[in-house]
């Protein structure tokens, strides 16, 4: 007998997988809630920074006291020396939206991580892993640095090193193993076809309200005490995690406890690199074609409103594939 989780969420009886995606602190959480008790729905995390266990205050992980009663999954998955894994989500998460469906619940994803989510989302299959491989390209992005391979992947796959940047690591050694296994210089990223039913509600706030927000946001965090839960973090491995370690708000405040950067040079970073990093996130959803885009909140009290508007595409959606 197939079990729940064993379920395929593509079958005919499923609803539509429902998506929240945007930049981050544009409102995704209060309006994932707003959605989730309108659908009798359940939230899927696809932030990858909240799949770590204690890494809270930096990641604006909703607190269960505010999740409203609202079941969340794929959140503290990991301890923060483990590597985040792209092929590992896809599969779990995607067991939960059937064990979701299966008993008549509505999958709510949410999150900023454009290629986890799209990984969840989109027809992908993820080409094989070799550890011996693997381990050589990355002892030699310790020894020779990371330009070098992203050198080397730019004369193999000039369009894949163009989207990655030189410090990411995981992705050119990622990019250059696959290479190296297929022969393919074809892009890694998923197509823009579903696996399963869905729909993609983006929101959008205007940068100058959002700047000022990122900005409070990270005041907020300090206050709340991420020098301690980093230094916490520290004690449990973080200088060990490829993934966790260079998450923005963690690597900066590890900085702080070296000695190079004071508390305010150290809250100013973590804000430049928040803005910077909600310009790439909005930037990403940009070309999908299926995205629709709706407007944040501009408010805490404006979540009610935004959340409306993403009902309406919802129900829109639903009543699209009811007629097929």
């Amino acid at each position: 007998m197939t079990s729940a989780r064993e379920a395929d969420p593509a079958r005919a009886s499923s609803p539509a997988i429902v998506a929240i995606v945007g930049a981050t602190a544009t409102g995704k959480s209060a309006v994932s809630l707003e959605l989730a008790r309108a659908l009798g729905g359940e939230v899927v995390n696809s932030d990858s920074m909240q799949f770590y266990r204690g890494m809270d205050i930096g990641t604006a992980k909703l607190p269960v006291a505010e999740r409203r009663g609202v079941v969340h999954h794929q959140l503290d998955m990991l301890d923060v020396h483990e590597d985040a894994s792209v092929a590992r989500f896809q599969r779990e998460a995607r067991a939960d939206i059937a064990d979701i469906h299966a008993r008549g619940r509505r999958a709510i994803v949410v999150g900023g991580s454009g290629l986890y989510l799209r990984a969840l989302l989109d027809r992908f299959d993820f080409p094989g892993t070799d550890p011996a491989l693997r381990a050589s390209l990355e002892a030699r992005a310790e020894a020779e640095g990371p330009g070098v391979l992203h050198r080397e992947l730019a004369e193999l796959d000039a369009e894949a090193a163009a989207k990655i940047p030189v410090q990411n690591v995981k992705r050119l050694v990622r990019a250059l193993e696959i290479i190296r296994l297929t022969g393919s210089t074809q892009s890694s990223l998923p197509r823009h076809e579903y696996f399963a039913p869905a729909v993609t509600v983006a929101l959008t706030v205007p940068f100058e309200v959002l700047d000022p927000r990122i900005d409070a946001r990270v005041d907020a965090m300090w206050e709340a005490g991420l020098v301690d839960e980093v230094r916490a973090l520290e004690a449990r491995g973080l200088r060990d995690g490829v993934t966790a370690r260079r998450a923005v708000g963690y690597a900066e405040t590890l900085r702080h406890l070296d000695g190079e950067l004071d508390a305010a040079e150290t809250r100013d970073l973590i804000a430049q690199h928040t803005r910077r990093l909600a310009r790439k996130q909005q930037q990403w959803w940009r070309p999908d074609p299926r995205v629709r885009w709706v407007d944040g909140p501009v408010t805490a009290d404006d979540a009610p409103r935004a959340a409306a508007d993403a009902l309406a595409v919802v129900r829109e959606a639903d009543a699209a594939l009811a007629a097929r």
